[in-house]
């Protein structure tokens, strides 16, 4: 058995699990939803949930440690939510949220207005930090990828957009 799915998951206090074939987890913040996979059992112990493999299934024991991570995923996101931080550096690189769309200003000669996926919220606390909010960890991290993707720091100078707590390593100039 996967040494991760052997950890059980403790659901706080407001966190409602429903199992089924669909498992579902609801909390303060909003309600996620996972397809299950037929080779893990998921049970309820108390306030804990525990995967476990089907014996004989292909790939059991493998798939339990997945499962008993995006449920613990799942179990954060709905309580305390999931964030992502990035910085525009570069002369004349802003952003401002309105509304469901995120307009971005990153020297092009047009700018880029992005639209923010349902269950995401974008925030701008200062022109050149982008705040993104949601319960789901795997779409943070996607919509943060994709904004980024936009002009990614650039090895010379370093501008571009980049992640609060991401470091960029400048290269030399050429010599003469």
């Amino acid at each position: 058995m996967s040494r991760v799915a052997k950890n059980p998951i403790v659901l706080p206090q407001g966190v409602d699990v429903s199992l089924g074939s669909d498992i579902t987890v609801k909390g303060p913040l909003g309600s996620a939803k996972f397809a299950g996979n037929p080779a893990v059992h998921v049970e309820r112990e108390g306030e804990s949930l525990l995967c476990k493999p089907i014996d004989g299934a292909v790939d059991a024991d493998a798939l339990s440690g997945t499962v008993r991570a995006i449920l613990a995923n799942m179990v954060i996101g709905v309580s305390k939510g999931f964030e992502r931080r990035l910085t525009l550096v570069g002369v004349g690189y802003r952003a401002q949220a309105q509304g469901d769309t995120l307009n971005l200003t990153l020297g092009f000669s047009h700018p880029v207005a992005y639209r923010v996926p349902a269950g995401i919220k974008c925030e701008t606390p200062s022109q050149t930090e982008i705040l993104i909010k949601g319960v789901d960890k795997q779409l943070v991290g996607q919509v943060a990828a994709k904004i980024r993707g936009y002009r990614p720091p650039e090895p010379y100078k370093g501008k571009g957009v980049r992640y609060a707590d991401e470091s960029v390593v400048l290269k030399e100039t050429k010599k003469k």
